[in-house]
């Protein structure tokens, strides 16, 4: 049997895609809105559906409600460069998911926020949680 041959859960269950879609973007931040760090609860279109913006991978980023309300179909660049919380660290994070570029985009976001989201970048590195956590104790050790 192939895989094409294969009948898969998330063919017949449109929804279970999706969830496991937009689990999968808060995931990796690790739950943190990606404009201000504090826990996210939604998705956000950073170019707007209402503005031709898909519905894609690149197109959507972890927000929290107040941000992603804020937002609303603004420019996100432009609006991001007016809040108090705008960090320069978080607008290339930004640019990089954009474009893409997810590692760059969470090393972008570790630097910003460093202890929120080390764990899901080992995670997506391919380490497990433990084996990070051994190179920390590692590093702290003296003779």
């Amino acid at each position: 049997m192939h895989s094409r041959d294969a009948v898969f859960l998330e063919d017949l269950c449109p929804k279970l895609r999706n969830r496991r879609w937009r689990q999968s973007i808060h995931r990796h931040t690790n739950h943190c809105c990606i404009y201000c760090g504090k826990p996210s609860e939604s998705i956000d279109h950073v170019f707007p559906l209402s503005r031709g913006g898909m519905s894609v991978t690149e197109n959507c980023v972890p927000a929290c409600l107040s941000c992603n309300g804020l937002k609303s179909d603004d420019n996100v660049f432009d609006w991001y460069r007016r809040q108090r919380f705008y960090d320069p660290r978080r607008a290339m994070a930004i640019r990089a998911w954009i474009d893409s570029d997810l590692r760059l985009a969470i090393r972008l976001l570790e630097w910003a926020q460093p202890k929120q989201i080390q764990s899901s970048s080992s995670l997506l590195h391919g380490e497990s949680e433990s084996k990070s956590e051994d190179k920390k104790d590692w590093g702290l050790r003296t003779a």
